[in-house]
């Protein structure tokens, strides 16, 4: 778009809050789907206790931010809400069927028989995969402009498996972080076949992404457009080196730099974020809708705005808080 409507800057607000909130959730939720996903690759009962004590002081508060970018599409942007929550129906369904799940299994296992938490065990596993699946199955949608049939579907559960991937790399390095002994040394070897697998999906989304639309073919290829693309792949290509070298040389006796290969990975969620960010402005609907026009009237805007400003900052500070307090290696969890 060359020039910007009046007002544009209250939809542009908005746009870039919602995404934060939807950023902050694949971050922060993604590394306890990640841990999730792995729950039952561990050895043992005890091992996998300490898996979810490592995020259980976490994982609940992590889910807000998705409340949060799900809300401000409602009400910042109703025509496009419609639109993609239509087309996302089945995925979306399944994710929530997930994120129930786990959310029931983490409150009972802490509390069921010993033999009885194999089986909760599985359903926090399971919700974990289905939910990150789910969220991968809707991206691959939105990348292709909710285009229908059999190869858009294909391409489509291709992403869910690289999210898997993805969430369990970030669960892997949460765990390398936090956890000591053998469940370090167990972490450090997932990590290391999931940083492969996710190296994999990016490269197949970038392939795929282009070809899906002229419109993104011209923006990342044409010139000057590039050069604002270029920094992108490149930095994403020395992260994950980050990673790999860093895991390569673990467990260490000094675990001053366990927090690494966590905070590279992050890196990595963050510059895939802006590589799509880059790719679809100003498009809320790929192709379809931009922010501008599927914008509320700036009035409800502003009003909204207000009550923004007063819930992002409690979240964000409740959030530090938990992280202050909770740092450092998990301790076991107890229920009292």
């Amino acid at each position: 778009m060359d020039t910007l409507p009046p007002g544009a800057w209250l939809p542009m607000v908005f746009a870039g809050l919602m995404g934060l909130s939807m950023l902050l959730y694949a971050v922060l939720d993604g590394f306890d789907l990640g841990v999730g996903v792995l729950l039952r690759g561990a050895p043992d009962e005890a091992t996998r206790d300490r898996m979810i004590a490592s995020i259980g002081p976490f994982w609940d508060a992590n889910e807000t931010w998705l409340v949060l970018g799900v809300g401000l599409l409602l009400v910042a942007f109703p025509a496009a809400h419609g639109m993609i929550l239509t087309a996302l129906y089945v995925p979306v369904l399944l994710m929530l069927v997930g994120l129930i799940a786990r959310g029931v299994a983490f409150e009972f296992r802490g509390k069921a028989p010993e033999a009885q938490k194999p089986r909760w065990d599985l359903a926090f596993q399971g919700g974990s995969l289905l939910a990150a699946f789910s969220q991968g199955w809707m991206l691959g949608l939105y990348i292709l402009g909710f285009a229908e049939g059999w190869a858009a579907l294909a391409f489509a559960l291709l992403c869910g498996a690289f999210v898997v991937a993805g969430y369990a790399l970030i669960g892997a390095c949460w765990l390398v972080w936090r956890a000591e002994g053998d469940l370090h040394a167990q972490a450090v070897r997932w990590a290391r076949r999931a940083l492969v697998a996710t190296a994999v999906g990016v490269i197949a989304v970038s392939v795929a992404t282009p070809l899906a639309s002229p419109r993104i073919l011209e923006r990342w290829f044409a010139f000057p457009q590039i050069l604002g693309l270029a920094p992108i792949p490149l930095a994403t290509g020395a992260l994950m080196a980050v990673v790999w070298l860093t895991l390569k040389h673990m467990p260490r006796r000094d675990a001053r730099l366990d927090w690494v290969p966590f905070a590279a990975t992050v890196g990595i969620f963050v510059l895939c974020f802006q590589g799509l960010a880059y790719s679809f402005w100003p498009w809320i609907v790929p192709d379809r809708l931009t922010i501008f026009a599927a914008a509320a009237a700036p009035e409800s805007l502003a009003i909204i705005l207000a009550g923004a400003c007063f819930v992002l900052p409690v979240i964000g500070i409740y959030t530090l808080v938990v992280w202050r307090i909770f740092g450092g290696k998990a301790a076991p969890l107890k229920y009292y």
